[in-house]
């Protein structure tokens, strides 16, 4: 992926609109985008940036090059937990007073990461089949990870709850539950002006994780290819991802995404097919990004992601009745149906 998009600056994207990427530094992504809508009262950003110094120092000086600085932001509609969308809203509104609002199907995972509860994700990964994952992920991240997400961490000012319209004044927002990538994640509509705000939902050049959150969801790929659909149910709009630059078709993107997880579908029946029992053992066969690289190439934060796909997948092929699923000592282990 072209990496231009992530250059600092604030891009006018629409009239009143900007794209603001804030750096992701130790992430291979290495920018998250935020946008800047004009109101009469200040701005209103959707996501907000990780929070890290460096990205708080961006963020002030994008703003200041057109105008505005932090304590011109009234308000944060953040498309999901995540820290690297979430957590500098929460900062910042310590210091200024912004509003904070967030998808309430984002509730359960959010207490768990406050209360530094991350046995969701382990017990996940010995359902994998994953345990060697496990302890290394354990080692890894354990407390230190948990107790550095508890203090950048707080609830929202207001639940988004079902499909919410947000009067912004110069302009009207719809506020869409798009679960998948996470359960409580939203995108932002705004038909008038022809854009649509996308969260990790829909993403230009790469697909979103799907089933590795701390309060697991049973069928998150079901969610994720249904939310798709609903998306696409929209007259088309223009695409501005959390991650990539703008696109000019949600369409276009929806219907290649949705042509992907048909494929990785049928790739990961064919794992089973050929011997694979457990999602972990499923992955290890499996190609992985655009590269098709190797499970073992992966680092470990890729290769718990790649497993919680895998995991996601198969059990899409249960639902569909595709394959069965049977757990022995808390592993799930799969078969051809």
């Amino acid at each position: 992926m072209s990496q231009a998009w992530t250059e600092p600056g604030a891009f006018e994207v629409g009239e009143g609109v900007w794209r603001i990427p804030l750096p992701l530094p130790t992430d291979g992504l290495r920018a998250v985008n935020v946008y800047a809508l004009r109101t009469g009262s200040g701005l209103v950003l959707v996501d907000s940036g990780w929070a890290l110094d460096v990205a708080r120092t961006q963020l002030e000086q994008s703003l200041g090059s057109i105008g505005y600085d932090l304590a011109d932001i009234t308000r944060f509609l953040v498309t999901h937990a995540h820290r690297d969308h979430y957590t500098l809203a929460i900062t910042l509104r310590r210091l200024f007073g912004a509003k904070v609002a967030l998808g309430i199907g984002e509730q359960p995972s959010l207490e768990r990461i406050m209360s530094g509860r991350m046995d969701g994700q382990a017990r996940a990964m010995v359902r994998w089949g994953a345990g060697e994952l496990m302890r290394r992920w354990t080692e890894e991240f354990g407390g230190r990870d948990a107790a550095r997400s508890q203090s950048v961490y707080e609830n929202p000012d207001e639940w988004l709850d079902g499909t919410t319209k947000i009067d912004l004044g110069e302009r009207t927002l719809v506020a869409l539950p798009t679960p998948g990538h996470t359960q409580g994640h939203v995108v932002f509509v705004d038909e008038q002006a022809g854009v649509l705000f996308a969260g990790d939902h829909v993403l230009p050049h790469i697909t979103p994780s799907i089933g590795f959150e701390p309060e697991v969801e049973p069928l998150a790929l079901r969610d994720y290819l249904d939310s798709l659909q609903l998306v696409r149910s929209y007259p088309d709009l223009r695409l501005l991802p959390a991650h990539g630059p703008v696109a000019p078709s949600v369409h276009a993107r929806v219907d290649e995404l949705l042509d992907h997880h048909e494929e990785r579908l049928a790739a990961t029946l064919d794992a089973v097919r050929n011997g694979a029992a457990t999602a972990y053992e499923a992955a290890l066969r499996l190609g992985w990004t655009r590269r098709q690289r190797r499970f073992a190439d992966l680092d470990l934060f890729n290769q718990t992601l790649a497993a919680g796909e895998t995991a996601a997948h198969l059990d899409l092929l249960v639902a569909r009745g595709e394959l069965r699923a049977s757990t022995v000592d808390g592993v799930t282990e799969y078969s051809i149906g």
